[in-house]
């Protein structure tokens, strides 16, 4: 694909293929990641890609502890609920999928279960798990640069007709994910990445996100 290609025809994949991703292909597609801007080339990031067994039992235990009420246990600073503008997108895109998936507003049965599947991860092939190293907890960049690898990785794994989903929910109990993936207490655990072939047929993989115009985006000085 021409880069603009992939940009432009991006999606965020929430459902996938019951079919394995081969290990050399997601080499290939981490290789092109990799390459992504790093503040003074400092690399901080290393990628945990998970399948099979493991990938089944943080599922598991992501459902299991947020269904018996465990609070969330992110590594990475969140923000709390938005507000105004942000909450706004956030709604929008919310409807975007309940009406692609034909969610009514008041089917509480059917938006639990929208949101076990966040949890489980889209019930994906492969997880990517981006961490960085402990030691540069404190500063904003090694998040910003784990922030440019995710979206190299999407972009790349788009390029070779994968499809992902940037998944904040697959994290939010991070001692299953510590412990199943084998991430050492070395690591801080920033996002997780929902990676596999797009099941076409899945109506929410329509989807397209509205964005800003450049207009509203972008502030031109001195032209």
């Amino acid at each position: 694909m021409r880069f603009d290609d992939v940009l432009l025809g991006r999606r965020s994949i929430r459902g996938f293929l019951k079919k394995p991703v081969p290990q050399a292909l997601l080499k290939e597609v981490i290789a092109l990641a990799i390459r992504a801007p790093s503040s003074y080339n400092t690399q901080p990031w290393r990628l945990y890609v998970i399948a099979g067994e493991p990938l089944d039992r943080i599922r598991a235990g992501n459902v299991e502890r947020n269904l018996a009420g465990v609070p969330p246990s992110r590594e990475v600073r969140v923000h709390g609920e938005y507000a105004g503008i942000h909450r706004e997108r956030q709604i929008a895109v919310a409807k975007q999928l309940f009406g692609a998936m034909g969610i009514a507003r008041h089917d509480m049965e059917a938006r639990q279960d929208w949101v076990m599947r966040g949890f489980r991860q889209f019930d994906a092939p492969v997880s990517v798990i981006i961490t960085y190293d402990k030691d540069l907890v404190g500063g904003d960049v090694a998040p910003f640069d784990c922030g440019g690898l995710a979206t190299a990785l999407v972009n790349a794994a788009w390029s070779r007709g994968l499809g992902c989903v940037i998944n904040s929910q697959g994290i939010m109990q991070s001692p299953v994910v510590r412990e199943h993936a084998g991430i050492p207490e070395d690591q801080v655990i920033m996002i997780a990445i929902a990676l596999g072939w797009p099941d076409e047929a899945f109506p929410a993989n329509q989807v397209v996100s509205e964005r800003k115009s450049v207009e509203e985006a972008a502030v031109f000085v001195g032209f």
